[in-house]
């Protein structure tokens, strides 16, 4: 209970820095915490630092995550409708059977991020990172992934129809085998492939 009462101690601290623009609180800086015992209804938890940190189950529908470190984090099954994490750190965040329905993820590095059996439909995913992303058995429908670079990204059993912008998109290599058994494509091959999952009605 002592350990819950100095994080929100600091939400308020960091709610009160975002509200002042820096002049007054201080920015949040948390490691390792498990906040599934917190109520973060009412706390800003954008430009914050929050590492390896659990949300898991957690309702975080339209919650704004824009500019912070949420390296490692883990979002497991987590509501994420419409939340926002635009220019945010993911690398290694897990959002494993999460809903980010709607959601920005606009120019957020989700570098080795999982995403596995995630709903993303109708996710902004423009100008992201998805280097080594896992996205096994996700559902991308009406994805947006205009300028967004990817290499090495997992796609198997993922569900891509309507998926948008691959035309603008960098696509290096993708993955559609496992990480155990990997299956490379590569440039156009690759981009050939995200095409024709996008025109299919399902995978």
């Amino acid at each position: 209970m002592e350990i819950n009462n100095k994080i929100i101690e600091q939400l308020e601290l960091h709610q009160l820095w975002v509200k002042t623009i820096g002049k007054q609180g201080r920015k949040l800086g948390i490691d390792e915490i498990d906040l599934r015992n917190i109520d973060l209804t009412n706390y800003t938890l954008d430009q914050a630092y929050i590492t390896e940190c659990i949300f898991s189950n957690l309702n975080l529908q339209k919650k704004d995550f824009h500019l912070s470190v949420l390296c490692s984090s883990v979002f497991k099954s987590a509501n994420l409708i419409q939340a926002d994490f635009y220019k945010a750190d993911l690398s290694y965040a897990d959002f494993s059977g999460a809903n980010v329905e709607n959601a920005r993820f606009a120019k957020a590095d989700c570098s080795e991020a999982i995403f596995s059996n995630a709903n993303l439909t109708n996710a902004n995913l423009m100008a992201c990172t998805f280097y080594d992303t896992n996205f096994q058995n996700a559902i991308l429908r009406e994805a947006n992934v205009s300028s967004s670079s990817f290499k090495g990204t997992i796609l198997n059993g993922a569900d891509l129809s309507g998926l948008k912008g691959l035309d603008e998109a960098v696509i290096k290599t993708i993955n559609i085998g496992t990480s155990e058994r990997p299956i490379i494509l590569e440039g156009l091959k690759a981009k050939e492939w995200l095409k024709m999952k996008s025109q299919s009605l399902s995978n």
